[in-house]
């Protein structure tokens, strides 16, 4: 799909990038990409003579000693960083966000971006998304025809009549990619369950990692309401509650 064709998601994305939310989005997953060389990932290139303006922390001290003179490794970067969009695809996506669209469709957006600024930088972006039942994984590429068929493939996995959610799953696939990588988790878990604690723990070592966590609304607000899992309205007098209006609230 062209990425000027009203239709394609890349499109959509370029129309709304002037919102100031979308922007700061934008600053903070540029930090994430620049952070990824912290350290020295990339494979070591040669060594030489430390000269003004070379990062100290780049200094072979043991090479140094015997040299008699400062003398600094050189490393060669990966062209492109593969970043990799782990989406949680269960059910409970499809009830409502505080904005009043459904969380999915939040989400589906924060992968739109994620997306676009790839495709800028020429990175490759790879696909794990799954629940309870599903799984599907998509290879690193780059190119506006890949990215959009993988926007379009978690698209249509977010829908109401989904499995249930199990992002340990989702996060299992990914600890098994050895391509260090920028792995954006797309996800309404406010709070990680302990066993999702030590994924991610375990996806820090090798990855830099952000999690994306879409709110629920308050389910006493304005407007219809449902139970996503039970697919039952909720009743307008539960929703009107004071007490249970502040319980939710707190």
């Amino acid at each position: 799909m062209d990425a000027h064709d009203p239709a394609s998601r890349l499109a959509q994305v370029r129309a709304r990038l002037d919102l100031p939310t979308v922007r700061r989005a934008a600053g903070l997953l540029d930090g994430r990409h620049r952070s990824i060389f912290t350290g020295h990932g990339q494979d070591f290139d040669d060594q030489v003579e430390y000269r003004p303006g070379d990062d100290v922390k780049d200094i072979d001290w043991k090479s140094s000693a015997r040299a008699g003179q400062p003398i600094i490794r050189r490393f060669v970067r990966e062209s492109n960083l593969a970043v990799v969009l782990a989406v949680d695809t269960g059910r409970n996506m499809a009830a409502a966000a505080p904005s009043g669209e459904t969380k999915a469709e939040v989400a589906l957006f924060a992968a739109d971006v994620v997306a676009y600024l790839a495709r800028a930088r020429g990175d490759l972006v790879a696909l794990v998304a799954g629940d309870a039942e599903r799984l599907v994984q998509l290879p690193g590429r780059g190119g506006t025809a890949h990215l959009e068929t993988l926007l379009r493939v978690v698209e249509r996995a977010l829908t109401r009549d989904a499995p249930p959610s199990d992002l340990g799953r989702v996060l299992d696939r990914v600890v098994a990619l050895t391509r260090r990588s920028l792995v954006v988790v797309l996800t309404d878990a406010a709070r990680p369950e302990p066993a999702h604690e030590e994924a991610l723990r375990r996806l820090r070592t090798r990855h830099e990692v952000m999690v994306l966590a879409v709110a629920d609304a308050l389910p006493t607000g304005a407007g219809p309401a449902a139970d996503v899992d039970g697919v039952a309205p909720l009743p307008a007098f539960l929703r009107a509650d004071p007490a249970l209006h502040a319980e939710a609230a707190a």
